[in-house]
C-alpha cells in the first residue's frame, strides 16, 4: 500500500474532491474509489462500506455516475440524481439518499463536486453533516486555463473555501496531456503543485499518472496510479 492510500485510510472518512473544471476530479475520484475497493478485497480494515456521490451539477465534463454499474460490481455504492442518469438526464437535483453514506459513520464516502467555487457550492447543503470528519482535496492540473499560474490556483482555492465555509486539506497533482503525457510532464506538474502548496501552506499528497509511466518516475515521488475510466467514452469509441 502506498503512503498516499495509507494517508487516505487513516484520515477522515468523508473525502471532498474539488478543483477547476476539467482538472480530472472525476477521474481521480473514480480511481480512488476503485483503489479503496481493491484494498478492502485484500482485507484492509475500515473499508467495508464504500460510496461515491456524483455532485457534479455545474460545469460537468465527465460524470462518475456513468460508471455506476462497474463501481457497484466492485462494491461501491453510487449516488447521483433521483433517476441515476437514466435516459441521459442531466437534472440539477440530487437523490436525497446521498445523506445515507454521509451520515453513516462506517461508510467511507467520496464526494465528486463540480468545477470551481460554483460547482463546490453544492457542498453547503451537506456541510453540517461533515463535522470534523472530512478532508477537502483540490486537484491541480496546470494544463487547464484556470490553473496555468500559481496565482490562479490560489485564487480558486480561496474562492472555494469562502463559498463553502470549508477548509482545504491538501493538493492532488494531476497535470497531464491524456495519453501523450510523459514522466517529465508529471514531474513538471508536481513541481508546480508544490510551488502552490508552499504559498498556501497545503501539502501535495500525490502525483497522479497512468501505470505505464509510473515506473519512469523517481522512487521518491508519491504516485497515485490513475485510470482512464471516463476517457473510454469517446477516446476509444469506434465510429
Amino acid at each position: 500500500m502506498t503512503n498516499f492510500l495509507e494517508n487516505i485510510i487513516s484520515g477522515p472518512r468523508i473525502i471532498l474532491v474539488t478543483g477547476h473544471f476539467g482538472s480530472g476530479k472525476t477521474e481521480f475520484s473514480v480511481s480512488l474509489a476503485f483503489a479503496l475497493a481493491a484494498l478492502r478485497d485484500e482485507g484492509v480494515p475500515g473499508l467495508s462500506s464504500l460510496a461515491l456521490c456524483d455532485l457534479d451539477l455545474e460545469n460537468p465534463y465527465f460524470r462518475s455516475r456513468e460508471l455506476t454499474e462497474e463501481m457497484e460490481l466492485s462494491g461501491i455504492r453510487v449516488y447521483s440524481d433521483p433517476y441515476h442518469g437514466r435516459n441521459g438526464s442531466e437534472l440539477q437535483t440530487l437523490d436525497p439518499a446521498i445523506l445515507a453514506p454521509v451520515q453513516n459513520p462506517d461508510c467511507r464516502v467520496i464526494l465528486d463536486t463540480g468545477g470551481n467555487n460554483i460547482g463546490a457550492m453544492i457542498l453547503n447543503q451537506f456541510r453540517k453533516h461533515f463535522a470534523n470528519d472530512y478532508r477537502m482535496l483540490y486537484v491541480v492540473n496546470r494544463n487547464r486555463p484556470g490553473n496555468d499560474t500559481a496565482q490562479k490556483v490560489l485564487d480558486e482555492i480561496k474562492s472555494i473555501e469562502e463559498t463553502t465555509g470549508l477548509a482545504m486539506s491538501g493538493l492532488i497533482s494531476n497535470s497531464h496531456f491524456i495519453r501523450e503525457t510523459t514522466a517529465g510532464d508529471v514531474l513538471d506538474g508536481l513541481a508546480f503543485a508544490e510551488e502552490v502548496g508552499k504559498k498556501c501552506g497545503l501539502p501535495v499528497l500525490c502525483a497522479c499518472c497512468s501505470r505505464d509511466i509510473q515506473s519512469e518516475l523517481p522512487a521518491s515521488v508519491e504516485v497515485f496510479p490513475i485510470g482512464m475510466y471516463m476517457r473510454q467514452s469517446y477516446l476509444d469509441r469506434k465510429v
